[in-house]
């Protein structure tokens, strides 16, 4: 386990080309399981909508663009298992002066989840079909991660879900992938795990699980496929 392989056409039963499939991972063995990220696989999720909820869009880019301040970092905390109050009064005492958009992004958090991802819901529903062990592992704080469950149905066609706030570990340590195997009953090397971020795929790919990059429901589809699913 553990060869990788260059984006490859994967071709139509007629032979014709049916696109290109960004593949990562293992090729070798049988794929069992298939493991889901959440935010822009799943669930389009959007930091923007959210801060801008409270102070204006033009000052949400700001944010999220400034030199002085990296939002995806200090997300990671909450996703870590760490407290928004903590997380907050972090950039009360060094960032005073992003204080407000900081604090308006967990305010207005509900708007930030703008709706399921095209396609993917329909992925789900056809490997559930098929008798497909699926499990979700997202990085998410345990505070917010109700909002999932609560406005999506895709989250309740899941056999389970490894929140990394909840757990107290996040993407890409290994120990979240290893929980999920676990929890699923089945080996790393027998799951496909569907990600939008690289460095969360090369994680995967290390531990001996067939990574797929998300580019698109369509693609993904093409993948699975390639791994012997039917979906």
């Amino acid at each position: 386990m553990g060869l990788t392989q260059d984006p490859d056409p994967i071709t139509t039963p007629d032979g014709s080309p049916s696109g290109v499939v960004r593949v990562r991972g293992p090729i070798q063995g049988a794929v069992r399981g298939v493991v889901w990220d959440f935010g822009n696989v799943l669930i389009d999720w959007d930091p923007l909508a959210a801060i801008a909820a409270g102070v204006g869009e033009d000052e949400a880019r700001r944010f999220l663009t400034a030199p002085d301040f990296d939002f995806l970092a200090w997300n990671h905390g909450p996703d870590s298992g760490g407290t928004w109050e903590d997380a907050e009064a972090e950039v009360r005492r060094t960032h005073p002066h992003w204080l407000e958009h900081a604090l308006a992004y967990r305010a207005n958090f509900a708007a930030s989840l703008l709706g399921e991802v095209p396609g993917t819901a329909d992925l789900v529903r056809g490997l559930r079909a098929a008798g497909v062990p699926q499990w979700g592992l997202t990085n998410w704080s345990d505070e917010l991660y109700p909002h999932a469950p609560e406005r999506f149905e895709v989250v309740a066609l899941l056999d389970g879900v490894v929140v990394s706030g909840t757990e107290r570990v996040a993407k890409p340590d290994r120990r979240a992938y290893e929980l999920v195997a676990e929890r699923m009953g089945l080996p790393l090397d027998s799951l496909a795990f569907v990600d939008d971020r690289a460095a969360n795929i090369e994680a995967a790919d290390a531990l001996g699980m067939a990574g797929v990059l998300f580019t698109g429901a369509d693609d993904t589809r093409l993948r699975l496929r390639s791994l012997g699913l039917t979906v």
